[in-house]
């Protein structure tokens, strides 16, 4: 039985890498369509406002992402996550775990970073085969005719990167046509191609990374980030006062 932590709206697992990686590779080897995505601070306060955002994550396994959630968690639950499983240092850790020859399509980003970041990864992870390769960047017309390209391609995997919540709106809508296990990933194929540089080690290990992000981004940022992390731990507060 996965311990499951409502934070938010949002369902949360408490596992550590090795679970989290277990989860994805199992369901990757085993037959039917799976979701699997990452909460954050950003993430709870989008489904506050957004009731199709939430059921899109209930029709998934989402893991704890950032030091806002494991603050909240300690709020609510006394304790934190066992570890922090974001995407962008967890994906790398399921791509090495997969059997030989798994075939993982890549969606997400703006024209032509997820084919660079194929060749990166085809590279890096010789176990995998890199099965395709599509822009974000897609209309609700195209949709269909997309999923039909990556159930023809025979992936297994589906790294979704388009950012929340139409990544997991996507993957929720989807995920039957495609036949395949979707992992909502974010920025990790930008991250991959060099398109965006992560903070330094000892930042992310501090659980500060999201303010290197916030000095790369200012203007795009500071909302999500300094309005949305007071927003963040006031609704926390407020949660726990009705625990």
């Amino acid at each position: 039985m996965m311990e499951i932590r409502r934070i938010g709206h949002i369902d949360v697992v408490a596992t550590d890498v090795p679970g989290a990686v277990a989860q994805v590779v199992s369901a990757v080897e085993g037959d039917g369509p799976a979701i699997f995505g990452f909460c954050n601070a950003h993430s709870v306060n989008l489904a506050r406002a957004d009731p199709a955002f939430v059921t899109a994550t209930r029709a998934g396994v989402f893991f704890n992402d950032g030091s806002g959630v494991d603050i909240a968690s300690r709020l609510l639950y006394g304790t934190r996550f066992p570890a922090n499983l974001n995407g962008t240092d967890l994906t790398p850790a399921v791509l090495a775990a997969l059997p030989a020859g798994t075939g993982v399509f890549l969606l997400g980003s703006p024209p032509g970073v997820a084919q660079k970041a194929a060749a990166i990864l085809a590279e890096r992870f010789p176990n995998i085969r890199i099965a395709g390769s599509h822009h974000g960047f897609f209309s609700a017309d195209e949709a269909p005719a997309l999923s039909e390209r990556i159930r023809a391609s025979g992936a297994r995997l589906v790294l979704a990167g388009m950012g929340q919540p139409r990544q997991e709106k996507w993957a929720a809508a989807n995920a039957g046509a495609v036949g395949a296990v979707i992992l909502c990933i974010g920025a990790f194929l930008d991250f991959t191609a060099g398109q965006f540089v992560r903070a330094p080690l000892w930042m992310q290990r501090a659980g500060i990374e999201w303010t290197f992000r916030l000095l790369q981004e200012p203007r795009r940022m500071a909302s999500r980030y300094l309005v949305g992390n007071a927003t963040f731990l006031a609704a926390t507060l407020g949660q726990r006062m009705k625990r």
